[in-house]
């Protein structure tokens, strides 16, 4: 099963005194796993055990972890500055009396705003601290999962369509090839009219030269190799390991092998389609660099 190597999650759990903490898991494309997380310093001690869950979900991308922690309003752990609360009572009666509009102040707005309420200290030795930390955790984890693994079936239906352009692009070049021994004879008994030299279609010099430009433009290996990297792509795409770099290399033989046939095969039409078939093989290797 393919997974992407961009997702989104979220999770979240609350405490006993009605604080909510959420998580947020996010991640795009890197070489190499890199996991950065982003939370109070009062949780720094649960970093190192979030890491190591996350390393189980992923093996490679740019991973970022948002944990934030809410107070609800009513909740025994919000406390609220009274002295910015009772100023900016004063500044909104004062604005209001100057506009001459009723002096009604609504105060549940006033603590919405920054600064009103204060967080009451979270209690790091706790032991639901941990637990609420690694509810929320896996929740978010569970939804980046998924939300990664229906962006890699996406992934593997465009890919399974591109391969199969290459592979009638593939033996369109197998049928244009065919005829390439003929053009080579061909080519050399015109060149040899031309020059006037005394050569029969069966002299054994001339036959010895149709065999050594023939085996310079052989492309039967090309073409066996680029059918066993069709074989082994489709192999990739059923794995149930991450296959990103794999694909990657793969992908990095399969346009050695069409330049290679590109340059030793001359009939008419190969360059065209080699030029289409590497631009369909370009799509390909973009696509993969989204694959863990």
């Amino acid at each position: 099963m393919l997974y992407s190597m961009t997702g989104f999650g979220k999770g979240k759990a609350v405490f006993s005194d009605g604080r909510t903490m959420q998580i947020e898991i996010s991640s795009v494309n890197r070489k190499q796993l890199e996991i950065r997380f982003l939370m109070p310093q009062e949780l720094a001690a649960l970093e190192n055990d979030g890491r190591k869950y996350i390393a189980t979900l992923v093996s490679r991308g740019a991973i970022q972890v948002r944990v934030t922690v809410c107070n609800a309003f009513g909740s025994s752990s919000a406390g609220v500055d009274r002295a910015v609360l009772d100023n900016l009572i004063k500044e909104c009666l004062a604005a209001r009396e100057r506009a001459n509009l009723s002096k009604d102040v609504n105060v549940e707005a006033l603590l919405a705003l920054p600064g009103v309420l204060q967080n009451a200290p979270l209690d790091t030795d706790s032991d639901e601290l941990a637990q609420v930390f690694n509810a929320a955790l896996r929740q978010a984890g569970e939804n980046y999962q998924n939300m990664r693994r229906i962006e890699g079936a996406n992934l593997k239906h465009d890919l399974e369509k591109r391969l199969k352009s290459l592979e009638m692009m593939h033996g369109e070049l197998y049928m244009m090839t065919s005829m390439q021994p003929d053009l080579v004879k061909q080519r050399l008994l015109s060149r040899f009219a031309a020059e006037k030299f005394p050569l029969e279609p069966d002299d054994p010099s001339l036959m010895r030269e149709v065999l050594f430009y023939i085996d310079r433009g052989d492309v039967t290996e090309e073409l066996t190799r680029l059918t066993s990297h069709f074989e082994q792509f489709r192999n990739f795409l059923e794995a149930d390991v991450p296959v990103g770099r794999s694909l990657d290399f793969l992908m990095q033989e399969l346009f050695r092998e069409i330049t290679t046939l590109g340059n030793k095969a001359f009939a008419g039409g190969v360059s065209r389609k080699v030029v289409a078939f590497k631009a369909e093989a370009e799509k390909i290797r973009e696509q993969i660099q989204n694959i863990e």
